[in-house]
């Protein structure tokens, strides 16, 4: 299940409760009250009851008869879901996320580059080149730096020519905001630009192994810029 809107009651408490699910407060196997909680929230039952078949959804909860709604294990949660990784990027599991939307980034877009300068159309290129341009007008600041890096992204899982890795971004865009929101906001990195840039100029000139060497060195400059504000932990 996708992003679920924020809008209105329901998506007010589906994010509510979500976030507290994925934050901790409450833990694998919890039962939830769900009369208490609707109360707490000042909604109703059927309001509770809907956005739990939401959270449901995405594997943080279930039903059973006699047991009522409880928490389901993080194991079976849909820790790709854009809402959850918006959660645990707001509510307590950044260190981890950050680490493992690395690890996932390190394995998925060298090869996306390197098969983007074989495949890439006039109109990819048109989308990367505006990208770059986004990423220009952005700079410094924060909200239109990630929005604009984000779309970079997106457009080289597009030039693949593969329609699985292009639906990647559905999962990889959240991740990606939130980590550039907390670099952009708290450490003092240098200009993206460059080694963006070097990514596309390999992409255009079809050099499959330069721009699978453009992306290391550029996620290799992401470490560099997330360790500044979540250093990995010593071994």
């Amino acid at each position: 299940m996708g992003s679920y809107s924020a809008r209105g009651v329901h998506g007010h408490v589906v994010h509510r409760l979500g976030a507290r699910i994925v934050g901790g407060d409450f833990a694998e196997g919890d039962t939830l009250d769900i009369r208490a909680l609707g109360a707490e929230l000042d909604v109703s039952l059927t309001v509770m009851r809907e956005a739990l078949k939401v959270l449901a959804g995405k594997g943080l909860v279930d039903a059973r008869q006699k047991r009522g709604t409880f928490v389901r294990p993080r194991s079976e949660w849909n820790l790709l879901d854009p809402d959850l990784i918006r959660w645990r990027a707001r509510d307590g599991d950044t260190d981890r996320l950050l680490r493992d939307l690395a690890d996932l980034r390190a394995v998925v877009e060298p090869a996306a580059a390197h098969r983007a300068a074989l495949h890439r159309t006039e109109a990819d290129l048109d989308a990367l080149d505006a990208a770059l341009a986004a990423m220009a007008e952005a700079g410094d600041d924060p909200t239109p730096a990630a929005r604009a890096d984000a779309l970079f992204h997106r457009a080289l899982l597009a030039a693949t020519g593969n329609e699985l890795l292009a639906g990647m971004e559905v999962f990889l865009e959240p991740g990606l905001l939130e980590r550039d929101r907390l670099v952009h906001a708290r450490a003092a990195s240098g200009d993206p630009l460059p080694s963006h840039r070097a990514v596309v100029e390999a992409v255009r000139a079809g050099d499959a192994p330069g721009a699978h060497r453009a992306m290391l060195a550029l996620l290799a400059r992401a470490e560099e810029d997330q360790g500044l504000v979540n250093p990995r932990p010593a071994p």
